[in-house]
């Protein structure tokens, strides 16, 4: 397979500075030498720069850094589209604000193809604010409302040429979701797993019955996965903890299952703060899950001091 890096170095979505450095912690962990390693190309094509800020406005005088957070989607959702076409895109985040592009960007690559795009969207929290309802105004929390079509968003964010239909949406890990966005979401259609299903279903069959469906629709699917879907005991280096997320064992499970149904044909590393990582261990992770979603075995896994 041709994978493509990214870095896309942005933190100003989430309030908190660090996720700017995710891009040489996944770099510094490995990520290009492991994929190798499994016998696929891989270009990096270093970090992308933010487009030139525009005069954006808006009423809900909470957003922050509404201009900047705005340059980088502008840069990454025409990026993103330009690079899909040319092998498999990895954009290494950077906070979960790059979504919005990444994901736009790579539906309009799907709209040109004629296929439609489906989202897993790894995480604890359903990022499904509009720019009306986020209370804490870190943009972080409205991609996924963005990429569906919520409104709101016009005139300020990109123009979105190719919105993802709620209903292929599948968010799997969800424990932290506001009233207001637990409202849109009700009323988008997006299926929502939160640990309880998981805990009561079991990872593997939730994530089965959505693949069959991308499957059945010759659908593309990007894979977006923040750090903070796994345990906050496993993988530290994240801004945004919550207790109880995914362990090692079910985050290696997904990653196995998404190669095996061969449906992934783009991936976000989001929410990496290696400022507040444990020696490397959240990027080690990370890397390591990475691996697995592109071919590495459970018998092949490297044995990992942290001493």
């Amino acid at each position: 397979m041709d994978c493509i890096l990214l870095g896309v170095p942005v933190e100003c979505g989430s309030g908190r500075k660090g996720c700017n450095m995710g891009p040489n912690g996944l770099r510094a962990a490995g990520l290009a030498e492991a994929l190798r390693g499994l016998g696929h190309t891989v270009r990096d094509l270093g970090d992308l720069t933010p487009a030139a800020e525009r005069a954006v406005s808006h009423p809900n005088a909470k957003l922050k850094a509404l201009s900047e957070t705005v340059s980088w989607l502008d840069a990454l959702v025409d990026k993103a589209f330009e690079i899909s076409a040319d092998g498999l895109p990895i954009f290494m985040g950077g906070d979960h604000v790059m979504a919005a592009a990444s994901v736009a960007g790579v539906a309009r690559r799907a709209q040109e193809e004629g296929r439609p795009l489906f989202v897993l969207w790894l995480d604890a929290h359903t990022d499904f604010h509009t720019l009306e309802t986020t209370d804490s105004g870190n943009l972080h929390g409205t991609p996924a409302a963005y990429f569906t079509g919520q409104p709101g968003f016009e005139g300020v964010f990109p123009p979105l040429a190719a919105p993802v239909d709620p209903k292929n949406v599948c968010m799997i890990g969800i424990r932290s979701v506001d009233p207001a966005e637990r409202a849109t979401i009700r009323g988008a259609g997006v299926t929502v797993h939160d640990m309880r299903a998981i805990d009561e279903n079991g990872i593997a069959g939730l994530l089965t019955a959505f693949l069959e469906k991308v499957e059945a629709e010759n659908g593309m699917l990007h894979v977006s996965f923040d750090v903070d879907f796994l345990d906050p005991t496993v993988a530290p280096g994240v801004g945004t903890t919550v207790p109880g997320g995914a362990t090692f064992r079910e985050a290696h499970l997904v990653m196995e299952i998404l190669h095996d149904s061969g449906l992934v044909t783009s991936l976000d590393l989001v929410e990496l703060n290696p400022f507040l990582d444990e020696r490397g261990k959240a990027a080690i992770l990370m890397t390591d899950l990475t691996a697995s979603l592109f071919g590495r075995r459970v018998m092949d896994r490297p044995t990992r001091s942290y001493g």
